[in-house]
């Protein structure tokens, strides 16, 4: 060891032996003056037990001689077990099929096996194969590029213009599905709304453009959760128009003056988002404009807390709860706002959040009348973000049909998480005390 090396680790073991000392030295004081340091009481992490569907191997282990020193059989009287959680990498593997031929001499007949039908006829891909690729890019949002040097590891060579054409025929082959899914989230009578920015490749601009995502989930409350996605080359009404034809019920929204128009008809019924709102006097906090923000988010947070609390009700319980404890609290915010409003100047920061508010008021109470509606429209903001997190993992989509594919699958693999998560937390809330939520 180099002299200069050898110097170092001297030092720094000479400052971990006074280090010690003096730990040891504090102690010791503790414990002749009696002042001895309050035990920690934070909450420890606890390690959750291994999820009981998953494949158990066992190993036992057990002595070669179980005979005592003292010559008598030793008796087993018990046992200690112990978990240790394992994975097998994804394998490739080779589906052989091998159909016979029979025929028959006497009269030239020939006997064989058809094919089964697949996703993608004389293809090489199985339906698994399909899927592991379809979740790896919209659920794990892994680029075909990455996807291809992945499997590229194993010896397999697919190259990411036939992973996206895996994906493509795909989405063709679950349109059907997608259709049906659709009648079904539609079917509920509460409805989140809401769009999202996507790049998408212009070939003959040589750049890509934006186009938009529609996305339309059922009602927050529903014991059966549900998303759709709809992807459009533009942001105007006409796509929630066409998308939502026949639809009757509470649309829950932002602002997007777009909703104005699909909430026309008589037999619709808007509401509006309290999140959207409190962002508004959120910015002022932020920016130290107004101390009016300040106040807003407190009296906004006392209807949020009534909001946990009764997420397990009932929508009948949820609805009493709220026209008791939620509406006078509102009826005060809703005074107060417009007391502030005159005393602000126009055309300022404070001024735009307040009339944010005081314009849609109507709608943002809409949910105190109807347990089955959310007081935001957070619930659908969580479901879109998962294109959020696409475009930063592979940045736009190939063409218009591609986009329109994309959707169809996040659509059903989007749901079918929404679902899981859902069964979950009902689990959970049926463990508490009067199936109340945690908050």
């Amino acid at each position: 060891m180099p002299a200069s090396s050898s110097n170092r680790f001297t030092r720094q073991l000479l400052r971990d032996a006074t280090l010690e000392a003096q730990l040891a030295a504090l102690k010791a004081a503790s414990k002749e003056t009696g002042n001895t340091p309050e035990p920690d009481t934070r909450r420890q992490p606890k390690r959750q037990a291994l999820p009981e569907h998953l494949k158990r191997i066992e190993h036992h282990h057990e002595p070669e001689n179980t005979t005592c020193g003292c010559g008598e059989a030793m008796v087993r009287i018990g046992e200690d077990v112990s978990e240790r959680l394992d994975i097998i990498p994804a394998q490739f593997f080779v589906h052989r099929h091998i159909r016979g031929k029979w025929a028959c001499k006497c009269c030239q007949t020939l006997l064989q096996e058809p094919v089964e039908p697949h996703i993608i006829d004389k293809g090489m891909p199985t339906a698994g194969l399909v899927a592991h690729t379809t979740v790896s890019r919209f659920v794990d949002h892994i680029p075909y590029y990455r996807q291809e040097q992945i499997n590229a590891r194993s010896g397999v060579h697919t190259p990411r213009s036939t992973l996206a054409s895996w994906s493509g025929q795909a989405g063709a082959a679950l349109l059907p599905l997608y259709a049906a899914h659709r009648e079904f989230v539609l079917s509920c009578a509460v409805v989140h709304a809401d769009e999202t920015p996507v790049a998408m490749l212009d070939p003959g601009a040589g750049k890509t453009k934006r186009a938009y995502v529609w996305a339309y989930a059922r009602g927050g409350f529903d014991v059966s959760p549900g998303v759709v996605y709809e992807f459009c080359l533009g942001r105007g009404a006409r796509y929630p128009l066409e998308f939502l034809k026949g639809w009757s019920g509470t649309l829950i929204s932002d602002g997007y003056g777009v909703y104005d128009q699909v909430l026309k008809q008589e037999t619709r019924i808007g509401a509006a988002c309290f999140a959207h709102a409190r962002r508004k006097f959120d910015e002022l906090v932020k920016d130290n404009l107004s101390p009016v923000g300040t106040q807003a988010l407190q009296r906004m947070a006392a209807l949020y807390q009534i909001e946990r609390q009764v997420k397990g009700f009932s929508a009948e319980d949820r609805q009493a709860i709220r026209q008791s404890s939620s509406k006078p609290l509102c009826e005060d915010l809703h005074a107060w706002l417009k007391l502030e409003r005159q005393r602000v100047p126009e055309g300022g920061a404070t001024a735009k959040a307040i009339d944010y508010s005081l314009n849609r008021w109507e709608a943002l109470t809409t949910y105190l009348a109807d347990g089955n509606v959310q007081i935001d429209n957070n619930h659908l903001e969580n479901l879109i973000r998962p294109w959020a997190m696409g475009r930063r993992a592979w940045l736009f989509a190939g063409s218009e049909l591609a986009g329109q594919r994309a959707a169809i699958i996040m659509s059903l693999v989007q749901s079918a998480l929404c679902r899981m998560r859902h069964s979950a937390d009902y689990a959970d809330r049926r463990t508490m005390p009067n199936g109340l939520a945690s908050s």
